[in-house]
């Protein structure tokens, strides 16, 4: 008993000393609680947007006039007898404020609508490929009304807020990945060749990135943005933010990765590849890269938020996407003053979101680099 009890710390430290490197850093990313909590959560919220047309009750655009600005609906399951029952809404009823001229909206218990899952309703195109009309939940099908429900509330003119925030999820979502890739690609080529080749090379990209940082980024902002036709189609208008986003974020990369290169240019596998014969591409790709990708992840999670809140803050100002286009930067314009968010505060829930997505990055970002040198105590 005594040597088996002896035997397995000499087991488990000769495997943290063979084990390759990406089993190293799992390893000691998984220690952090809250890192591994928050990938949880960014990957429900991206499930969520990719399948947003299944997940969301309604489509997008869809409305009904008589509920405007209508409050979130409490979800029951209890019935007026105290008994648990399938989950259920109450309907609304609507009385106009004399004072204010507004809609005040109350339950009307002689209204109630059943909820389930996987019920038939508006009907989408899944990812442009299949037509169908299954959501997730919604209005029990055998207790399907023509009136809506809100869980989230609508908004001015009686769309389901749930439905467009999930639609908004997706682009805001998906311009923080795709623009960070677009950002690492600029990167680590310009920092690659400035950090390998130095000299006049480095001088001058070095000087072209301190003129780029240089400028203010709001004012470049409104510059690139309003040089957007404004005859542009939505999936133009979108590809040519994320294009902006990724031009002003790439300059943080590539002062990293030239760090790294000019730390790491005269060590030996670098100049037996230079002697090998190697192209100075495929030294940068298959040898400088690689030693020190960890630390780029790490510094890329904490990149995408920048781009979410880049994008967010644009169509917020009315300079990025635009409506019919839905993102949280263009939910958000709703509550644009004080009296929306008095009278309607859960026109603040998309910004509550990005709220959490930003943090869930930041602590992905530090428990990344926490587990960068796995061989730190």
């Amino acid at each position: 008993m005594a040597a088996e009890l002896a035997t397995k710390p000499r087991i488990a430290e000769e495997q943290v000393f063979t084990a390759p490197q990406w089993k190293l850093v799992w390893w000691r990313f998984s220690k952090s609680k809250a890192a591994v909590i928050s990938g949880v959560v960014l990957v429900l919220f991206y499930l969520t947007a990719i399948f947003c047309e299944f997940v969301s009750p309604y489509s997008r655009d869809r409305y009904d006039a008589k509920y405007v600005w209508a409050p979130p609906q409490t979800v029951h399951i209890r019935d007026e007898q105290g008994k648990l029952t399938t989950p259920f809404v109450y309907g609304y009823t609507s009385t106009r404020d004399m004072k204010s001229l507004a809609l005040v909206f109350e339950e009307d218990t002689t209204q109630k609508y059943n909820l389930g899952l996987f019920v038939h309703g508006d009907s989408y195109k899944m990812w442009g490929l299949w037509q169908t009309d299954i959501h997730l939940f919604g209005i029990s099908s055998q207790d399907n009304k023509t009136d809506m429900f809100y869980l989230w509330g609508s908004d001015g003119i009686g769309r389901d807020l749930l439905s467009r925030v999930l639609y908004g999820g997706r682009t805001s979502l998906s311009i923080g990945l795709v623009g960070v890739l677009m950002s690492l690609f600029l990167g680590v080529f310009f920092g690659g060749i400035s950090g390998l080749f130095g000299g006049i090379v480095d001088v001058l990209i070095q000087r072209f990135i301190e003129i780029l940082r240089s400028i203010p980024g709001i004012p470049l902002w409104l510059t690139l943005a309003a040089a957007i036709p404004s005859g542009w189609s939505i999936t133009q208008v979108y590809f040519a933010i994320t294009i902006i986003l990724s031009f002003l974020s790439w300059t943080g990369v590539a002062r990293e990765v030239r760090g790294k290169f000019l730390s790491i240019r005269g060590e030996d596998y670098v100049l037996s590849a230079k002697l090998a014969g190697a192209s100075e591409m495929r030294i940068i790709m298959r040898h400088m890269v690689p030693s020190f990708t960890s630390h780029l992840i790490a510094s890329l999670t904490l990149t995408i938020p920048d781009m979410i809140l880049s994008e967010t803050a644009l169509s917020f100002l009315g300079l990025g996407l635009q409506p019919p286009a839905v993102s949280w930067g263009v939910l958000l314009q709703d509550a644009q003053n004080v009296r929306a968010i008095a009278l309607s505060p859960w026109l603040l829930i998309p910004g509550l979101l990005i709220i959490i997505v930003v943090l869930a990055f930041n602590f992905i970002g530090d428990g990344l680099r926490d587990a960068a040198d796995p061989y730190a105590n």
